[in-house]
């Protein structure tokens, strides 16, 4: 018994933000960001559309192309840190919207490593017998928890969903394996300090900035890459395969230094890495489902390809999966 992809989805919000228009809030420049980050736009949520809107939209879409109803579905899970509210989980706002009255939903709280945290609890719940199909969500509205006026983070994030239905099957095909990882030492270096039990909501905390992402880039980076690369290589090596197997590496798409120093590491071609972090930035916990359904709508992805992907984010946590399509 395996957790096999049979739908994915996606959504993007309709307002384009590009480098030039960024050019006009702070100061940087097209060629700064596309040289640093390989970023070109990224979608920007509309006025009073919530992670809960956006993840809705994705999740339907995977359930119409798996041919599936929201009665179908047992289990929500869904990776984010941009939740509608703290509480209750944005997953059972997302159950109520879909109408999956079936199934129970809970959030996972992994930063950019969000969606493959929740793939790989879909898998278990699978595999186990406890269920016959789960939708696993990323979504993230990172829009409201960016400072608009620091050039050196402004300039990564985007929002948007991406979804897939996992469906329990005696197949070859499926989910092959999952590695999740973390390391708490790291948090100071990319974390969002308001509000929370230990800075609560205050005036001086607003003036503080503290309800803003902040992130130390370079010390990132470096942890990132090595990471993502020892990660890569356990799920390809734990089930017998190289580098030379994979058909597409979809990874999360922080940007695009990190994700060509990790290929080049871990000798994959051009030809093998899905990329789409020009067009819609760091979307954190939403990237990796989002690449999956672009992918599989272009016909990328072909029965029996093995498909590797691997996330980096906040916490630190850090994880792979490998999936034979």
């Amino acid at each position: 018994m395996r957790a096999r992809i049979i739908g994915t989805g996606s959504y993007l919000p309709e307002e384009i933000r590009t480098n030039y228009d960024l050019e006009k809030m702070v100061d940087t420049s097209h060629d700064w960001i596309v040289a640093r980050t390989g970023i070109v736009e990224r979608r920007i949520a509309a006025e009073g559309e919530c992670t809960s809107d956006m993840a809705t939209k994705a999740a339907q879409r995977a359930m119409d192309m798996a041919g599936v109803t929201a009665e179908d579905i047992d289990l929500i899970v869904m990776g984010t840190i941009t939740g509608d509210f703290p509480w209750p989980a944005t997953s059972c706002l997302v159950q109520a919207q879909l109408g999956a009255k079936n199934a129970h939903a809970y959030d996972i709280s992994a930063a950019c490593s969000g969606f493959l945290y929740a793939l790989s609890n879909a898998n278990d719940f699978i595999t186990s017998g406890r269920g016959k199909r789960a939708l696993v969500i990323g979504a993230e509205k990172f829009s409201h928890i960016v400072d608009w006026t620091d050039r050196n983070t402004c300039i990564l994030f985007g929002d948007g969903a991406g979804a897939v239905v996992l469906e329990g099957q005696e197949s070859e095909a499926g989910v092959l394996s999952t590695h999740l990882y973390s390391d708490g030492n790291y948090w100071e270096l990319l974390h969002q300090p308001g509000f929370g039990a230990r800075y609560p909501a205050s005036v001086d905390g607003i003036e503080a900035k503290l309800p803003f992402l902040r992130m130390e880039g370079n010390e990132v980076f470096k942890v990132a890459v090595r990471s993502l690369t020892k990660v890569s290589k356990e799920a390809l090596k734990t089930n017998g395969y190289t580098s030379a197997d994979v058909a597409q590496f979809i990874p999360h798409q922080a940007n695009l230094r990190i994700l060509e120093a990790t290929t080049k590491r871990l000798g994959l071609t051009d030809e093998q890495s899905f990329i789409n972090v020009h067009k819609y930035g760091n979307t954190s916990g939403a990237t990796i489902p989002i690449a999956i359904d672009e992918a599989n709508r272009q016909g990328l992805l072909k029965s029996g390809d093995l498909i590797l992907s691997a996330a980096f984010g906040g916490g630190f946590t850090w994880g792979s999966t490998l999936i034979r399509w």
